[in-house]
């Protein structure tokens, strides 16, 4: 969170990061390096459009509490700066720092401005730190990779150690052609291209902000999947904005997919459901994982907002906000391995239980819980057994006529989430919505949990096996929370309200 400068917003979140002042979008060079979390982000600024694009950047001892500092990489009269990824040169294979002193290496999309030579291409270009993140210098020798298209864009570089060698991998796309190309260096400045993968399942929208990382199946190591994240806009499985990812593997040169559904530009509405979604809801975008994670988490972060109308959600001051980081793993559910989402949690150090409830059975009806119950800034652990009792579920964020109804329906087996009655929502035409994800009940049961931010709901469904982030704008005072069913013949296993 940050120390707000502007005026207060009802809607500023408390646990999820926003810029005191003006745009904030795609989080890009997140970095570990020496105990400290480096999140840098699309930025504007000089005001609260998005414009005039640079690196934002804010720094976190625990990923929770993040302190502003200034503004890292400026764009200029030549360009802007776009998305990419930041890397912790060990071997000063660059020879920015030194072999005592290695770099921080940030690899950016520059977009040339009709002022520059290269006007109207999109390349990708060097900037580097050797003072732990506090100022940077660009390359003189930028751009390191340019094809001469106006959308090659958001580097992500990693270090590869395989049979294939030992190099940098450069991951990014062609955005309108909807492909990831891979590229491999020696010391971040000359690039060879290896390979490319796509079009493939979501094409609906251009492809942005890819990831390529390894991780261990079922926490084993011996057994291990390549997860490759194409985000998109539109075309989205909720509308608008969208992240999916594919499972394969990764040889050093080529990735191959065992996840593709479908092949090529044409995208079949139809098959959707059948694709590798990383959130539900509308507002999980831009999502990227943190280089040089201390032990070998995998950690990502999303913009909490949708091209639809993030440029006029209606905060003041300020525009945009970050969800909270999420460590990912790989697990085999159903026979099938789906990545696992579990949030960084902001109530597990000095958060304090409210309210709970033990079993019970959950008669028809709407049961409200007590005012101590209340508030918009909680986490809320709920376990159903949903029978044959219809739809089961809570009322979120409610008072009056608004409310954001969580909902299981035992005969679908759908998880859905309605913000059609949160609150403000006659901003944009396209807010009001209702998003739905298919969610397996395990051994009769249905485990949740949920965190509420002033303008946000988080809800991680089975542990995490699906996801939905939604913006949510609430009076301040719709603030109840409630449980409901439609018949009787569910229970409530367990029920947690932290503040």
């Amino acid at each position: 969170m940050t120390t707000p400068t502007v005026l207060h917003c009802q809607y500023r979140p408390q646990h999820h990061y926003t810029a005191d002042r003006n745009w904030l979008n795609d989080p890009n060079g997140l970095i570990y390096a020496n105990g400290t979390y480096h999140l840098f982000y699309q930025h504007n600024p000089s005001g609260n459009e998005w414009g005039n694009m640079s690196w934002g950047h804010a720094t976190s001892a625990d990923l929770l509490h993040w302190d502003e500092q200034p503004v890292a990489i400026v764009c200029d009269e030549q360009e802007a700066i776009f998305s990419g990824s930041a890397v912790l040169d060990r071997n000063n294979t660059s020879g920015f720092g030194t072999p005592d002193n290695p770099p921080l290496v940030a690899i950016y999309t520059s977009a040339y401005s009709p002022a520059s030579p290269l006007g109207g291409r999109q390349a990708q270009s060097l900037a580097y730190s050797t003072d732990d993140g506090a100022s940077w210098t660009k390359y003189s020798g930028n751009p390191v990779a340019d094809r001469g298209s106006a959308e090659f864009r958001d580097p992500k570089v990693f270090w590869y150690d395989g049979t294939a060698g030992n190099y940098w991998v450069m991951v990014a796309v062609e955005a309108l052609d909807r492909e990831v190309v891979l590229y491999k260096s020696a010391d971040l400045k000359s690039w060879e291209y290896l390979s490319t993968f796509g079009p493939a399942n979501a094409t609906g929208g251009v492809w942005e902000c890819p990831d390529l990382f390894e991780l261990p199946v079922d926490d084993d190591p011996g057994t291990t999947k390549w997860v490759l994240v194409v985000n998109l806009n539109p075309g989205g499985i909720a509308g608008g904005s969208a992240g999916q990812y594919f499972l394969g593997t990764f040889d050093g040169v080529t990735f191959v997919s065992e996840s593709t559904v479908t092949e090529g530009l044409q995208q079949d509405d139809s098959r959707m459901v059948e694709y590798g979604w990383l959130d539900w809801g509308r507002d999980y975008y831009a999502a990227v994982s943190f280089s040089n994670s201390p032990d070998g988490r995998r950690l990502m972060i999303g913009w909490m907002n949708n091209w639809q109308y993030g440029g006029v959600t209606p905060t003041s001051g300020w525009r945009g906000a970050l969800t909270l980081v999420r460590e990912v793993r790989l697990a085999t559910r159903a026979g099938r391995v789906v990545l696992m989402q579990a949030a960084v949690d902001p109530f597990e150090n000095g958060g304090a239980t409210i309210y709970s409830e033990a079993r019970r059975p959950l008669a028809a009806g709407t049961h409200w819980l007590p005012a101590e119950a209340s508030g918009d800034v909680l986490r809320i652990d709920a376990e159903f057994e949903p029978g044959a009792a219809g739809e089961v579920g809570l009322l979120l964020r409610a008072g009056g006529a608004e409310q954001t109804v969580l909902a299981y329906d035992s005969a679908t087996g759908v998880l859905s989430l309605d913000r059609t009655t949160c609150g403000n929502t006659d901003f944009h035409e396209s807010f009001a919505s209702v998003e739905r994800v298919t969610v397996p009940l395990e051994d009769g049961r249905l485990r949740l949990r949920i965190f509420l931010d002033r303008c946000s709901v988080e809800v991680f469904a089975q542990d995490g096996a699906a996801t939905i982030t939604d913006q949510v704008f609430a009076a301040e005072s719709s603030a109840r929370l409630g449980l409901f069913a439609d018949c009787d013949g569910a229970e409530l296993i367990s029920l947690a309200v932290v503040r």
